[in-house]
């Protein structure tokens, strides 16, 4: 499966905001985005200056926003909106809390790993459990009241140990509880939309995939 291995801040300036793609490193001053905020290559200050945007550029540049926020491909995103899309419901909404949802990203929201990157490595090594069995796929959907938690061998691992030290950075989030002493969590009830921390118009999404 192809996946973007360049460089994770050039994905920030594209989108024009935060991602938070590296860790701590989108909290300092050596954010990219902080110092050049605008699109990478030679035509970057260039296309800051454009005045209008049509409506499919803003539908497909929300899109591509939440893939990389969640570090996910197009195939990956586009079954996952599929299978949303027959719920009941808000779609929109959905989708967040089904990327939500995801293995890899219950672990960096529990501060076990600096970003979602690190989160999939954790998971693909063999580090995690999931109801005291090892789940090494980072898509994997966390359900409510399920226990997510490190291995015992792997709770001295430099990374992990440093996203400890981090995680009390952010807000902590209602539907997550985590045991910090015993390097687990669960996940309490499936996420609504005003409890998920991104800022994203998912109804572009919705309104992309539905012509």
């Amino acid at each position: 499966m192809a996946r973007y291995t360049g460089p994770s801040c050039r994905q920030c300036r594209r989108e024009g905001t935060k991602l938070f793609l590296k860790g701590t490193k989108c909290f300092t001053e050596k954010c990219p985005v902080e110092r050049r905020p605008y699109a990478p290559g030679q035509h970057g200050q260039a296309t800051a200056r454009r005045r209008k945007v049509s409506e499919y550029a803003k539908q497909l540049r929300e899109k591509q926003k939440i893939k990389r926020i969640y570090g996910i491909s197009e195939r990956q995103f586009r079954n996952t909106f599929e299978k949303v899309a027959t719920q009941q419901g808000i779609t929109g909404h959905n989708l967040l809390a089904a990327l939500e949802s995801r293995l890899d990203n219950i672990v960096y929201r529990m501060g076990f790993a600096p970003s979602r990157k690190a989160a999939r490595q954790l998971i693909r090594h063999r580090h995690v459990e999931v109801k005291q069995r090892t789940v090494d796929v980072p898509s994997f959907q966390v359900k409510p009241g399920e226990e997510i938690r490190v291995k015992q061998a792997s709770r001295e691992m430099p990374l992990v140990m440093a996203a400890m030290d981090q995680s009390s950075r952010g807000a902590p989030l209602s539907w997550i509880a985590v045991d910090k002493e015993s390097y687990s969590g669960r996940m309490l009830e499936r996420p609504a939309r005003q409890s998920i921390p991104i800022a994203a118009q998912e109804q572009l999404v919705v309104e992309l995939y539905s012509k």
